[in-house]
């Protein structure tokens, strides 16, 4: 898109990311309509070459799951009653290796909560999703930019590292209609998908260089190709916990936690000489923005980092963290979820949380709380 002249258009979040996804290279969208995904249903049923609606969610994945073993990238959009529901078939596409993207919209819970409030509580549910806490990669959107940028990103991670990819984003963002200039979105091609094309036998579980292995959709005419959703060796054989079952499914975490600097997203905007910095992720994003601005024309020295990279966490994060001496996290929850990611159940005195449930946080909520320190 050229950039010379401006083409403000009145949008929304859901239309950018079904817009990016399907330029990336998603071809298959399947879901079961739930608030505040509703939108990005909707848009999704016109844009994808193949939509399917589910009679579930548990249905939803695993339609998924075949569609991508037959080689296609498919796309889901839920909400967290709908993302209970698709659990199981998660860890099993999981173990599986199977490329996917799921857009998780947060809402206000426990239980079906609120469906038109917004939240920003399902941070630990993401961090314990898989049975031995394996890391699934999780992306959250800030911004308008962010909807069409990390989209594509999202589907980039999926496929380069063969694993289902949580992209995370909230009521506000989805289903709030703003003016929005979209000649400043960059272009996006479509991924390119490199399957094994050698003439040695297939082993659909034998890693590359970077720990992913090579992928083959299901029906190919000279290779036999065989997933397996329990425990597997490297040809995809059913094992027990033999040593090399147990290699593979080690495997699993170390793929993605040693490719993450590939897929390392996050906006940082430091102030030299300030000993306090910001951080926040997802709608809060947008009053931290706004807290830093105001803080600083008041004279505050104060940095702010914007998570986008959400899981599993960047050492980067802490290498920047442990610059400052008072750490402020923002995020729409009732315990500071992500600050407990961090740190754990006891959160040292220099960070402060801000926090809330049934409303957005405001940037002014923010600035109370760094002006007392």
């Amino acid at each position: 898109m050229t950039k010379t002249n401006k083409k403000v258009i009145l949008t929304n979040g859901s239309l950018l990311i079904i817009e990016a996804l399907a330029k990336a290279g998603s071809d298959a969208f399947i879901g079961y309509p739930i608030t505040p995904a509703n939108h990005l249903y909707y848009y999704a049923m016109q844009r994808f070459p193949f939509a399917l609606p589910a009679q579930d969610e548990i249905t939803t994945l695993q339609w998924m799951s075949g569609f991508s073993v037959a080689g296609k990238l498919p796309v889901t959009a839920t909400s967290f009653p709908g993302f209970a529901l698709m659990v199981e078939s998660i860890n099993m596409a999981y173990m599986m290796e199977l490329p996917m993207v799921i857009i998780l919209v947060q809402r206000l819970g426990p239980s079906t909560g609120t469906a038109t409030c917004g939240a920003q509580g399902d941070i630990l549910t993401l961090r314990g999703l898989i049975s031995g806490g394996y890391p699934v990669p999780t992306l959250t959107i800030s911004d308008f930019d962010d909807c069409w940028n990390l989209s594509e990103k999202a589907a980039s991670m999926a496929i380069k590292l063969r694993t289902p990819v949580i992209l995370l984003t909230s009521k506000e963002m989805v289903m709030t209609s703003r003016s929005f200039d979209i000649n400043n979105l960059a272009e996006i091609n479509s991924i390119e998908r490199n399957h094994y094309n050698k003439e040695e036998t297939y082993q659909p579980y034998k890693p590359l260089e970077n720990g992913v292995p090579s992928f083959l959709p299901v029906g190919h005419s000279k290779h036999q190709v065989r997933f397996n959703a329990s425990t597997h060796n490297e040809l995809g054989l059913l094992q027990h916990s033999t040593k090399e079952a147990m290699a593979n499914t080690s495997r699993l975490q170390s793929k993605i936690k040693d490719n993450l600097s590939d897929f390392a997203y996050y906006e940082l905007d430091e102030m030299e000489n300030a000993d306090k910095i910001i951080l926040s992720f997802g709608i809060s994003s947008i009053a931290a923005r706004e807290a830093t601005i105001k803080l600083r024309e008041s004279g505050i020295k104060v940095s702010l980092l914007i998570v986008k990279t959400l899981l599993p966490i960047l050492p980067k994060y802490y290498e920047i963290l442990e610059k400052y001496k008072h750490v402020i996290i923002a995020e729409e929850n009732l315990d500071g979820q992500y600050s407990k990611i961090l740190y754990g159940e006891k959160v040292p005195e220099n960070i402060i949380n801000i926090n809330s449930i049934g409303k957005m946080i405001n940037a002014r909520q923010i600035i109370e709380e760094v002006s007392k320190i």
